[in-house]
């Protein structure tokens, strides 16, 4: 049983690879710098290349949305690492002051916020997307934008960061409640400051679940859908200038073209879309093999005596 889960992967993966095949084969390497994606003419007789029958005027690049998925995905770790490692730190520290001086009829107040952080990691991605179709977009487009749409790569990036701050805010927290006391009052009795006790002791001894909670935040921007769909402005063949430029990133750009790949009689459109979700796994992949490295410490600088 503890094979299934390494072998349903692997068969997704082998599925994607003879799938996309030709797509491969007819779109090279240059299916990865090209900023053009076109269908072709769907209506006419198929032509043929690399012994391949493919739409006439078929071409597929996906620098675009390979360029919308990086930038989406780490403006919003930026934004969501300093919300999540603050709200880890005021529950876990804080929030223990103030319950020392609570009435004594008052609940307790950190198991509530608590569970507070943990029901917004669970709320669906589509409720996000409504929140921010409905608010954020009217707010970045009256307030922000220049053009006033906003709809773009803020938004997007504003979006993903409210979706994935609680997944590193209670990742980070439940390794800060079990620091020992010991450690903690080590540095208290060394003259250390509560600023210095948090920033110098604690932090450094949960650096590693730290770096693990943000790459599983970062596997989860880098993979969303809906949320991104509704808010990104889908734009193709188009390089963004800024942050307020409509981008589409790779899972929502399958999503909003399957039904017009599934129009191409050579099904060229479907298996180029297969050949993204490839890029996409080995984009997710080479992020969790560069955190494995941080986390072993095959990264880290030694000091010189």
């Amino acid at each position: 049983m503890s094979l299934f889960v390494p072998a349903a992967l692997c068969a997704v993966v082998l599925f994607l690879i003879i799938y996309s095949g030709q797509a491969i084969v007819f779109n090279g390497l240059g299916f990865l710098s090209r900023i053009t994606w076109n269908l072709g003419n769907l209506y006419s007789d198929p032509v043929t290349i690399k012994g391949i029958q493919v739409p006439l005027g078929a071409n597929y690049g996906i620098l675009v949305f390979i360029i919308g998925t990086l930038a989406s995905s780490l403006i919003a770790i930026l934004i969501a690492v300093p919300l999540s490692v603050g709200a880890a730190i005021f529950l876990a520290e804080a929030v223990p002051e103030l319950e020392r001086s609570r009435p004594r009829w008052m609940p307790p107040i950190r198991p509530a916020l608590s569970m507070l952080v943990e029901l917004v990691a669970v709320v669906p991605s589509v409720v996000f997307g409504l929140w921010g179709v409905a608010v954020l977009v009217p707010f970045i487009g009256k307030y922000l934008a220049p053009s006033g749409n906003g709809y773009g790569l803020l938004a997007a990036s504003i979006v993903l960061a409210l979706m994935i701050t609680p997944i590193i805010a209670t990742t980070l927290l439940d390794s800060l409640m079990q620091i020992g006391k010991e450690n903690r009052e080590s540095a208290f009795a060394l003259g250390a400051t509560h600023f210095e006790v948090v920033s110098k002791v604690m932090l450094p001894m949960v650096r590693t679940t730290l770096i693990g909670g943000i790459v599983l935040a970062l596997g989860r921007a880098l993979g969303e859908t809906m949320a991104v769909l509704m808010v990104s402005g889908g734009a193709i063949n188009i390089l963004p200038t800024s942050v307020f430029s409509p981008v589409s990133t790779i899972a929502s750009f399958i999503v909003s073209q399957l039904d017009s790949a599934e129009s191409d009689p050579t099904n060229m459109a479907v298996r180029s879309l297969a050949e993204i979700a490839l890029v996409l796994f080995l984009i997710t992949l080479a992020v969790n093999a560069t955190a494995k490295l941080l986390t072993s410490g095959a990264l880290s600088v030694r000091n010189r005596k």
